[in-house]
């Protein structure tokens, strides 16, 4: 019978109670489902001291060998997948279809890095007779991470996934409100044979956990995904120790519109998408800009599309869109909209919070927004979708621009002069183009300007695992 997992540390190769621990609420209706376990010092001191020894032996584990333990984890998740997905909605909230993809999605990830972990390769530099110049590429050691809520098993799963692939041990701080994914993770390779101390997980008070693990000298990398204000501080503590990072912040991604493509059909797919994870995704099609011949047929058919959308519990196979993580976002939005109304804005659908129990939200839609509306300068991070006309392409690519960040943007067009324009001028890590998925396992992912630094996936991703060691061999 499908359940919720038993929540514990996992340290040294063995599962851990903890004197503390909080409750994980179910956002459908608030309820009570499992107790997160708080880590203490003495629990920290052992994963650091579990990583250590974890790393020893996984770093003289031949690349071969470490892909064949990554691979049947992947295996064991896909046979498990049921399961997993229904612990994932219960704890999120999102439809229990979309779980499922994301299991599917986070077992790409190891899959993509156990095989590229076999190809970091090195490189003989030509050089006068007697002397080598050998160009290493060595793990880089443990490695302290930090992976969000918004998906319990992916996110975790592509730091996992670079540390395991190039040799290095990982404690992995997970979310508290969502940690059903990571658990089943490091179910899964413990079950597959990853030898003790490699894959260590904690959950406790974020602050706390990362002052304690940064400064520590087995610490070598800092890998976070989350909020750009809270990359920045880890990064400042981070810099303080020398340590580097590996950081995909918050983005607020514009969409562009040309007057090319077909409106309605733009607008459907563009509601849709929105409509993801109830619009809880770093990379969330959320500033649309709309040349105007096409404005109000895309306004309109947008609006009719989010009117459409089931708004429940995952678990029900109607459900199109679940509830948002919890009450703090139900209130940023409800801000967000009354400052747009306040200064002007349309409001084409949803707006206001559905029923009192559960965390519901519709997908909403605003049209006509001032520029210093907040909801156009800070990340929603909810089903709110911005539509505003442009005159024209420079237009577009100026507003989306225009903000500090740089994690995902997105257009439309059928004009190979348009979308060379587009990918060209506009600023950011990922650039998709009559697509709405930012990234796979096989391509980088990260951001620009204040949407991080590094990359995630490819064969890009394995780099800042690594530590780049020059060898100069003169021979006697």
């Amino acid at each position: 019978m499908t359940q919720y997992p038993d929540l514990q540390l996992y340290i040294g190769g063995a599962w851990k109670k903890a004197a503390e621990g909080q409750p994980v609420l179910n956002p459908a209706d608030e309820s009570v489902i499992g107790m997160v376990p708080i880590a203490s010092r003495s629990d920290l001191d052992a994963a650091l001291a579990a990583a250590a020894d974890g790393f020893r032996t996984w770093s003289r584990t031949s690349p071969a060998k470490r892909a064949e333990v990554m691979l049947r984890a992947a295996r064991l998740m896909r046979e498990r997948v049921e399961e997993i997905a229904y612990a994932i909605t219960l704890e999120h909230g999102k439809p229990i279809a979309q779980a499922r993809l994301e299991v599917v999605r986070g077992c790409e990830f190891f899959e993509w890095d156990a095989a590229e972990g076999q190809r970091t390769y090195g490189r003989l530099i030509p050089s006068e007779p007697g002397i080598k110049y050998i160009v290493m590429h060595q793990p880089i050691g443990m490695v302290a991470a930090f992976s969000p809520w918004n998906f319990p098993l992916s996110q975790p799963a592509r730091k996992i996934g670079g540390a395991l692939a190039t040799g290095c041990s990982i404690i992995l701080k997970a979310a508290e409100e969502t940690p059903a994914g990571a658990i089943h993770i490091a179910r899964a390779f413990h079950d597959a044979g990853l030898p003790p101390g490699v894959l260590n997980l904690v959950f406790g008070v974020p602050s706390e956990i990362s002052e304690y693990l940064i400064p520590k000298d087995q610490t070598r990398l800092i890998a976070f995904t989350g909020s750009t204000a809270v990359g920045k501080k880890l990064t400042e503590m981070a810099a303080r120790h020398m340590k580097p990072v590996l950081m995909e912040l918050g983005g607020h991604a514009p969409v562009i519109v040309c007057d090319d493509v077909e409106p309605v059909v733009t607008a459907i797919t563009s509601a849709i998408r929105k409509a993801r994870n109830s619009g809880q995704v770093c990379t969330s099609p959320t500033r649309f800009y709309v040349q105007k011949p096409l404005y109000d047929a895309f306004s309109k058919a947008f609006a009719e599309k989010a009117r459409t959308v089931t708004v429940g519990n995952g678990l029900n196979s109607c459900t199109q869109m679940g509830p948002l993580a919890n009450h703090r976002r139900i209130e940023a939005l409800e801000t967000l909209v009354a400052d747009a109304k306040a200064k002007g804005a349309r409001v084409l659908a949803g707006g206001e919070r559905l029923g009192n129990r559960g965390y519901f939200f519709p997908l909403t839609v605003l049209a006509d927004l001032p520029d210093d509306a907040r909801a156009m300068r800070e990340e929603p991070f909810g089903p709110l979708a911005l539509i505003n006309p442009v005159s024209s392409i420079d237009e577009a690519i100026e507003k989306a621009n225009a903000l500090p960040f740089g994690l995902a943007a997105y257009a439309f067009t059928h004009s190979a002069r348009n979308a060379d324009r587009l990918a060209e001028g506009i600023e950011a890590g990922n650039v998709s183009i009559n697509t709405l998925e930012a990234s796979v396992a096989e391509t980088p992912f990260g951001g620009v300007k204040e949407s991080g630094y590094g990359r995630e996936g490819g064969m890009e991703g394995l780099s800042h695992y690594t530590i780049i060691k020059n060898v100069s061999h003169r021979m006697m």
